[in-house]
């Protein structure tokens, strides 16, 4: 009786593996990825089709709110801080709704809360980072399914575009591409920075590559640096005794000692008494 039942059990489990039909979506979910100058740009949407129904104006009504997409609600990323028709909106994700005034004119909102299913529960002005007052431009032919894109690329912007049915809106917008690549471009003509030398030197020490070169890139770093902090004299400490300079590695490590100490950092303190014990200083 009992191998009766096992066999069932088997039977019955298998049986609602397989009955596990998987079928397509009526609105399909869609990512699309696309990079403006140097800045990356994601949209994740899902995508109804007219299904020759009349949708603006009759199933998404003017006057009313529509999700921009079907489903969950439609979510656009970008990777830098943007302009969206001049406003000002901070890098990360946004949901996208829709105000449709009427057949000629939308305002295409940009919402600081992601989680919705739809349209929010409860509408939040404060979340609304920025508002595109578009013009509705009625196009020659009829498109079936809900299509976002990102048209007009230039390396300083370019425009998010919306259409379906016979209509098309685009948003215009702008990304920090010339402040990136001055800011680079700058940073790169002035040399390496304070971070640069000692990130090199500290690399070249434990990596047990020319200690003299480390020596270098780290003299350099600390010439660069108003108020050198006990963890970074401590790391010059090792770089002078690795060259075979003891009494320059013994006056760092004391003043590392030092700065510990009123950091109150104990384990800095036993350190750099460990290597000055060593070193035949104490």
């Amino acid at each position: 009786m009992k191998k009766v039942l096992l066999v069932f059990t088997v039977f019955a489990m298998t049986f609602a593996t397989y009955a596990q039909i998987e079928t397509p979506a009526p609105s399909p979910l869609a990512k699309f990825e696309q990079k403006v100058g140097l800045t990356d740009i994601t949209i994740e949407y899902s995508r109804p089709s007219v299904k020759g129904r009349t949708i603006f104006g009759d199933l998404e009504p003017f006057g009313g709110m529509w999700r921009t997409g079907a489903n969950k609600n439609t979510i656009i990323t970008f990777s830098d801080d943007v302009k969206i028709a001049g406003q000002d909106v901070k890098a990360g994700s946004y949901a996208l709704f829709t105000k449709l005034n009427s057949a000629t004119q939308w305002d295409v909102m940009f919402y600081a809360d992601t989680e919705n299913w739809g349209l929010p529960s409860k509408w939040d002005d404060s979340k609304v980072v920025a508002t595109a007052k578009v013009d509705v431009i009625q196009i020659p032919m009829n498109i079936e399914t809900m299509t976002i894109d990102i048209n007009n690329i230039t390396t300083s912007g370019g425009t998010i575009d919306i259409i379906w049915e016979k209509s098309y809106v685009g948003i215009p917008f702008t990304v920090p591409t010339d402040k990136m690549v001055t800011t680079t471009i700058d940073k790169i003509m002035a040399g390496p920075s304070a971070n640069d030398y000692y990130a090199a030197a500290e690399y070249y020490l434990t990596s047990g590559k020319d200690a003299n070169k480390a020596k270098e890139w780290m003299d350099k770093a600390m010439s660069m640096i108003d108020d050198p902090k006990f963890w970074q004299l401590r790391k010059q400490s090792l770089i002078y005794a690795a060259v075979g300079d003891k009494k320059g590695a013994i006056e760092l490590a004391k003043k590392s000692m030092a700065k510990a100490k009123e950091a109150g950092n104990q384990n800095y303190v036993k350190q750099n008494m460990t290597s000055l014990k060593e070193w035949g200083a104490l």
